[in-house]
């Protein structure tokens, strides 16, 4: 069974709601998710700190990202995450792993394609694969300056906050569960598993009993 991390960073409470919806696509899936969220008690001085989450990123089979989107940019938390993970990319322990992303703002201006992008740029350094929206499409170590923001999935909320979870629009949290069983379904496709949803499973499970009958 794949494991899938989905590290994110949550101020209001709309980021966590579409982490929950992509971790419940990729057990839907059959997959294993991981919520890892990022936590104020782990910066110190401005740098993030926690040996312990990335050991859990370094033995996932994919991780994907997720962050509002604060004036034009990659939130200010899970910047200091990611300059946290320098180690990671020295040691290669990111390499080939399978990436993804996912963005929340309360408008639908650049901001949320510049963090999108950001996500995209990070894997690209790690030499990750990335899981486009389309479960049937993958760009390895492709730099993020030549993918367009269609390529990318986003959610975009209307309200006054950031990153207020009232201002999340219910098929925002569809797009995310979706989101979630195509990296699995990528996860599974490039180990050449064959991955198959739990309620397929028990359908298969229930007619081999009524064969046997």
């Amino acid at each position: 069974m794949s494991n899938i991390a989905i590290v994110y960073y949550s101020q209001g409470g709309a980021t966590a709601m579409i982490a929950h919806s992509v971790a419940q696509g990729v057990n839907d899936a059959g997959a294993h998710a991981q919520l890892i969220s990022i936590e104020p008690h782990q910066l110190i001085d401005g740098q993030w700190h926690d040996e312990a989450t990335l050991a859990r990123l370094a033995n996932a089979d994919a991780i994907i990202f997720g962050a509002p989107a604060f004036q034009g940019g990659i939130a200010a938390p899970f910047k200091a995450f990611a300059d946290a993970t320098l180690g990671m990319w020295r040691a290669g322990h990111w390499r080939n792993k399978v990436a993804g992303g996912f963005a929340f703002s309360c408008r639908s201006g650049d901001d949320k394609r510049d963090t999108l992008e950001y996500f995209a740029a990070l894997a690209s350094v790690h030499g990750m694969v990335w899981a486009d929206a389309d479960e049937h499409e993958a760009v390895p170590r492709k730099s993020a300056s030549s993918r367009h923001p269609s390529d990318f999935p986003a959610v975009v909320g209307q309200g006054a906050d950031g990153d207020a979870a009232y201002a999340l629009d219910p098929a925002d949290v569809i797009a995310g569960k979706q989101y979630g069983r195509n990296v699995a379904a990528l996860v599974a496709r490039l180990a050449g598993e064959v991955l198959e949803s739990p309620a397929v499973l028990a359908r298969r499970a229930l007619e081999a009993a009524e064969r046997r009958l």
